[in-house]
């Protein structure tokens, strides 16, 4: 069977996510998000790839980005993981695949879900039962985006800075939105696309993509409904 395509537009936000080889952790001690952080700033930078959000589980990564070309952001994993599958193996002795095959990636829409998904990817800590709160977890964007700590990883995107003006109001904001929190309808959905790797947002936004990339992007639901599992 055939490898679905990633679509890709310059500049357009993507939600990348990649997962642990059966669900195996990827990261077992601080180094290791140390190191992994290191090396996606590097690729990022390499590579044109503004990073906006993020959150690295012990078993996984999810990355809100704006690739600047088409390729930028395969390129930017493939930095990263050629670096950082090595130095895993060689600490821990391990062999084999750490990851569970590709990254995957949806296009998101800037109008109508580039908030949720910053929200959703800030929240996953919280979701897994690894903090209480989003501001307590070390290895995420939240700090950054919710605090103005200063994180070198992270460009705000221009979707963020409209929420209010000036940094403080604008964290004081963000961190409102955080506690209101999504619904369950829109956590299904941003997890459908991206297990799907199809674009997320309105039928305009799908529209566009499909007259850009000359493609037909699909849909994210198949068959019978599910429970959300986010």
């Amino acid at each position: 069977m055939p490898r679905k395509p990633r679509f890709y537009l310059p500049n357009n936000p993507v939600h990348i996510v990649q997962r642990g080889h059966n669900k195996n952790n990827v990261f077992f001690e601080n180094e290791d998000y140390k190191v992994y952080l290191e090396w996606l700033q590097e690729g990022s930078e390499w590579y044109e790839v503004p990073i906006h959000a993020y959150a690295l589980l012990p078993n996984e990564i999810h990355i809100l980005a704006s690739p600047s070309q088409k390729e930028a952001a395969s390129r930017m994993m493939q930095y990263q993981g050629r670096r950082y599958v090595p130095y895993v193996n060689a600490a821990y002795g391990k062999t084999g695949t750490l990851w569970q095959g590709r990254y995957k990636a949806s296009l998101i829409d800037p109008e109508t879900y580039f908030l949720n998904c910053m929200l959703y990817i800030e929240n996953l800590p919280v979701r897994d039962g690894l903090v209480k709160s989003p501001g307590a977890y070390k290895w995420s964007s939240y700090k950054a985006n919710a605090q103005g700590k200063k994180n070198a990883l992270i460009t705000p995107h221009e979707v963020y800075k409209t929420i209010a003006r000036g940094d403080k109001k604008r964290q004081e904001k963000y961190t409102a939105m955080t506690k209101a929190g999504l619904s369950d309808e829109v956590k299904t959905n941003i997890q459908d696309a991206w297990q799907t790797g199809t674009p997320l947002g309105s039928d305009k936004f799908k529209k566009m993509v499909e007259k850009k990339l000359k493609i037909k992007v699909g849909h994210a639901k198949r068959g019978r409904p599910r429970k959300n599992t986010a």
